[in-house]
């Protein structure tokens, strides 16, 4: 605290040396008396429309608080202004404009540009948004030279009614003119969207932020204008104990006050960097060799350090879903001999950012309802493999975790990201699902709406009964996990994502299509990976109508979204809990998946039989595999609910015989036009390959062209 003072202090007396210069020229007798001047120009939401008590509250206000006494902040907001001078309310044409002109500021912050959104506005007059801008900028200093900052506009969510209609796909063009003008001007930059874009909790009219918000705008221009970013800090994912991805340059991140020169060294390898205006400041070391352990160190030129040490370097996956990935290793069959081993893995590294309550059917305290909406709701840090938080990580997570680590002889490290009962979209980020054509609409009063299945709603809204804020968040939320847990992560290199969700998606799998490929481009966008590896279980038998259909959903999206894969979970499902304990074998089915087709293990089996022809002869139907050399059934019986159906539709259960690859189908005079296999909620269908491996469920047309990706 004492060095953010110094550093606050140092850059007072610089900025205040250039005031008293100034200051002797013109008013010689006022030469230490007078006060940095702070002039506020922008809109509403300078103006502080919607507050009680804007005069207290808005962000100009409280700058001044922050700034403290040796400052004059003035707001010169005025509600409704335009940039664009040929507006319909150009701010030019206000009075707070003049105002402003008269001020004789230090320093001028601008925010404007929310209200060129307006269809009156940008599609009018876009060509002149930047001369505009510029020309605002030298008429503010023409009588002096203040220091100017322009700022990224404050972000306008969903909600917006005119979000869809232009406003969305306005506003971000409009941001890319203020950068344009900021690169033009020379003006400082700063980013009011990034620190307000993951709270949507703060805008009750999606544009408008409360109190809260007012004082995050407040806090981002008083961490600019003083370079006051709260001292050295790396990024959350840097600890102690955790495991770096081999074979890749090794990125490191952090903040620090604005212009901190900082040497890191890793490895034997130096490093320097300077913290930017913003604060922010990276390195990227060359890739070093898988082991370890090694130590990480940074230092400043302000005698701040941070040392981190038993870092490993090896394989990362990330495992993340719902409940089923959530499971914990103790509450898996046969697990108890893992647990009590976990020891003697110290270079497996579990990383478990677990939520601070569960979305059980009970009300939240209010304490925990503040976490959440300020995206504290996970916790975690890296730990060694030990009974104790072995027991606690998922079960399956777990399991391909070890497999790698004894198979490959190298470090993993599993990041674990899961909350029982959320739905994808809650994994998706903000502006994924704002761009998707048909994703969009999930966020719209999405605890209403049916796009999230009917419990999850009910859960929350019971999670979320005590809360004082009509907009107050809960895990389920569209982007929710991304923007609380994945966003921490994001931009460190993996190796890939092994993903167990579905559950509470399975009411509409012709949505989910569109909410899983939405999900793998965004977190292949996060992790800067254009195809990373994304494998995934298909949902296990359970007594649930619509499962079937949802299933085959997820079959189809293994054969159409590049680098992915589907283990088959059906022949391990329980018929009354949709938790089945049986965690073990599919940790151990994703593993073989990753070690034989990302780690070149071709002899490991790495999937059950995949339909991949079908054709008639001779009054035959013939279902040839890929995945199989030789079917064969589970218990030696004959292959159980194979169906087909003719051209009324209507399915019947047939027999069939197995030879090599192939179930052949009698017809028996009758045209088939469509097979089915597996096709019940619960299902017992006994088809394996030589490996034991069971193979999906499927309904296929007969004259149906099939996808054959990834034989």
């Amino acid at each position: 605290m004492k060095l953010h003072r110094i550093t606050l202090l140092v850059g007072l007396m610089i900025l205040t040396l250039g005031v008293w210069t100034k200051a002797m020229a013109f008013a010689p007798n006022e030469k230490f008396h007078r006060k940095i001047k702070v002039a506020c120009v922008g809109n509403s939401v300078t103006r502080g429309y919607g507050l009680s008590k804007p005069e207290k509250d808005s962000y100009p206000s409280q700058l001044q608080n922050l700034l403290g006494d040796d400052y004059d902040v003035q707001n010169f907001g005025h509600s409704g202004a335009t940039l664009l001078t040929k507006g319909h309310r150009p701010y030019v044409e206000m009075p707070e404009y003049r105002q402003a002109q008269n001020f004789d500021a230090d320093i001028i912050i601008i925010h404007l540009g929310l209200n060129d959104t307006d269809p009156r506005n940008w599609p009018n007059y876009r060509d002149e948004f930047v001369t505009d801008y510029m020309a605002l900028i030298d008429s503010l200093c023409k009588d002096n030279n203040p220091q100017v900052y322009i700022c990224k506009m404050s972000p306008i969510f969903n909600a917006h009614p005119r979000f869809k209609s232009g406003t969305r796909d306005w506003f971000w063009q409009i941001q890319e003119a203020i950068e344009q003008v900021a690169s033009n001007s020379n003006a400082g930059l700063i980013d009011l969207h990034g620190p307000l874009y993951s709270r949507p909790d703060l805008f009750a009219d999606a544009i408008h932020p409360n109190i809260e918000g007012a004082g995050i705008i407040a806090q981002t221009v008083y961490e600019n204008i003083t370079g006051d970013f709260g001292g050295l800090s790396l990024a959350p994912v840097f600890n102690n104990q955790m495991v770096l991805q081999q074979k890749q340059p090794i990125p490191v991140w952090g903040k620090a006050n604005s212009g901190t020169k900082l040497t890191l060294t890793f490895d034997q390898q130096k490093r320097t960097c300077t913290a930017d205006e913003h604060g922010n400041w990276s390195v990227t070391f060359d890739p070093v060799a898988a082991g370890g352990p090694y130590r990480l160190k940074v230092k400043s030129n302000r005698n701040e350090s941070i040392e981190l040490d038993d870092i490993l370097v090896g394989e990362v996956w990330i495992c993340a879903g719902q409940s089923n990935m959530e499971f914990q290793l103790k509450q898996a069959i046969d697990a108890l001999a893992v647990i009590d081993g976990a020891s003697a893995f110290p270079n497996l590294r579990l990383y478990n950012l677990k939520g601070i309550v569960r979305p059980d059917n009970a009300s939240w305290d209010s304490t925990t309802l503040v976490k959440v909406n300020q995206l504290q709701f996970f916790e975690g840090k890296w730990k060694r493999s030990n009974p104790h938080d072995a027991a606690q990580f998922s079960a399956i997570g777990y399991i391909f975790g070890r497999q790698l680590q004894k198979t490959l002889k190298v470090p993993v490290g599993l990041i674990q990201i899961s909350v029982g009962g959320a739905p994808a979209e809650a994994f998706i980020d903000r502006k994924t699902l704002e761009f998707d054509p048909y994703m969009v609409d999930v966020l719209t009063n999405w605890k209403q709406n049916d796009f999230i299945q009917d419990w999850c709603r009910k859960r929350a809204a019971t999670n979320i009964e005590l809360a004082n804020n009509k907009l107050q968040r809960h895990p389920y939320e569209p982007a929710y996990i991304y923007e609380a847990a994945v966003k921490s992560v994001a931009g460190i290199p993996v190796a890939g994502a092994i993903w167990y969700q579905g559950e509470s998606n399975a009411h509409n799998a012709g949505h989910y299509k569109h909410a899983f490929s939405a999900l793998v481009k965004s977190w292949r966008m996060a992790f800067n990976q254009a195809e990373m590896p994304f494998y995934f279980a298909q949902l296990s038998s359970l007594s649930r109508p619509s499962w079937p259909w949802f299933r085959e959903t997820q079959r189809e999206l293994a054969l159409t979204i590049p680098n992915t894969a589907m283990v088959v979970t059906s022949d391990l499902g329980d018929s009354l809990d949709v938790h089945p304990r049986h965690k073990i074998e599919i940790g151990e089915r994703f593993a073989n998946l990753a070690l034989s087709r990302d780690y070149g293990l071709k002899s490991i089996p790495a999937g059950g039989p995949a339909i991949r022809t079908i054709s008639r002869d001779k009054g035959k139907v013939i279902l040839s595999f890929s995945g199989a050399t030789q079917l064969k059934t589970s218990d030696g019986e004959p292959v159980r609910e194979l169906e087909a159906a003719g051209p009324d539709g209507l399915f019947h259960l047939v027999s069939a015989r197995l030879k090599d690859n192939k179930i052949i189908i009698d017809s028996k005079d009758q045209t088939i036009e469509q097979v089915r296999y597996g096709w019940q909620p619960y299902s017992r269908g006994n088809l394996v390959n030589e490996n034991g491996w069971p193979a999906s469920t499927f309904e296929l047309e007969c004259t149906k062209q099939l996808t054959t990706k990834n034989e």
